[in-house]
């Protein structure tokens, strides 16, 4: 009778089998800078409206630094991100 021998199959998710090691991982390779914070000015979305949450917390900041001005309904995603940080450090969020 012949005997049968289950052969190891990647895990779904895993890649094709091949072995990667942590120092191959695209996520911790100190060389992909893909993933790293760019200037709003470079974003490709940064025309974009604002988000939900921009808009919530330039508000939410505009008045903790009692700049209520600061706030503008209309502002894209990449002129929102730059009010939110120049507010973060004037309401002393940073």
């Amino acid at each position: 009778m012949a005997s049968t021998t289950a052969k190891a199959t990647p895990k779904a998710g895993r890649g094709t089998g091949s072995h990667q090691d942590a120092t191959e991982n695209p996520k911790t390779d100190p060389k992909d800078v893909s993933n790293q914070i760019k200037d709003p000015d470079q974003w490709t979305t940064g025309g974009e409206p604002m988000t939900g949450a921009q808009a919530s917390y330039l508000k939410t900041l505009s008045e903790e630094a009692k700049e209520p001005a600061a706030f503008d309904p209309d502002l894209d995603k990449a002129e929102a991100s730059k009010r939110i940080d120049d507010l973060r450090h004037k309401a002393d969020h940073a």
